[in-house]
């Protein structure tokens, strides 16, 4: 892993969101698609959906989740045609309730959490998707985020498991201080590598979330690869 990249804090990856939704103008709208974007395309880097059609999207109630609502909608349109999305802690805000709508009009199956214990991941899926709990989560995961986290351990061998931001159930900075944690096979880290990140020894490391304004840059000390051509994420 690079050692020229930057790594941000729990409280400076908050304030650089402020920034960009306070007096640089972004919506979180905005901020979700282009962090749902990236996510997406990180995927059909490594994943490419000849080889791994089959992914469940694991979505939690705040924007971490939302950006997984996003990338379910990019993943399908990739020619994805196998998402499934679990959604179980839905909210009534317009933002996501837009992005189930549109998922929805795709006929993207949503199982309960009994359709998925049914049978291992492995046997279900090609990849699974952790947008569970972004940077901002503290505590123990609830029902019934706690029973698929569970299957997502490597004690249950599952597929290969992307995590976004954040593996969920880690400490954002750092990293899984129970050492019975998730271990994802890749994570897309977004805006900029949160400290966690450097525990992180998986095959495959993107960054995403192209948006980021020189005096953001400047004003946090970021360093943070160029993306080439027209891409949305850069693996690091």
């Amino acid at each position: 892993m690079s050692s020229s990249i930057s790594y941000l804090g729990q409280d400076q990856a908050k304030s650089v969101d402020e920034e960009l939704m306070g007096p640089l103008g972004f919506s979180v709208d905005q901020l979700m698609e282009l962090a749902g974007l990236s996510v997406a395309s990180s995927i059909l880097a490594e994943y490419p959906p000849s080889k791994s059609p089959r992914i469940l999207i694991v979505a939690g109630p705040g924007n971490n989740g939302g950006d997984g609502l996003v990338a379910a909608r990019h993943l399908y349109h990739f020619g994805y045609k196998g998402i499934q999305l679990f959604y179980p802690k839905q909210t009534d805000k317009p933002l996501y309730k837009g992005l189930v709508t549109q998922l929805k009009s795709l006929n993207i199956p949503m199982p309960s959490i009994e359709d998925i214990q049914a049978k291992p991941l492995r046997e279900q899926f090609d990849v699974v998707v952790d947008s569970i709990f972004g940077f901002g989560f503290t505590g123990a995961p609830r029902p019934p985020f706690d029973k698929i986290i569970e299957m997502m351990k490597p004690s249950s061998n599952p597929p290969p498991i992307v995590a976004v931001d954040a593996p969920s159930g880690w400490h954002v900075e750092n990293g899984d201080e129970s050492g019975d944690g998730l271990r994802p096979e890749m994570l897309v880290s977004l805006t900029a590598p949160k400290l966690g990140a450097k525990h992180f020894q998986g095959k495959h490391h993107y960054i995403g979330g192209r948006f980021i304004p020189p005096q953001i840059a400047e004003k946090f000390k970021l360093t943070i690869p160029d993306y080439p051509g027209a891409a949305q994420c850069v693996k690091i």
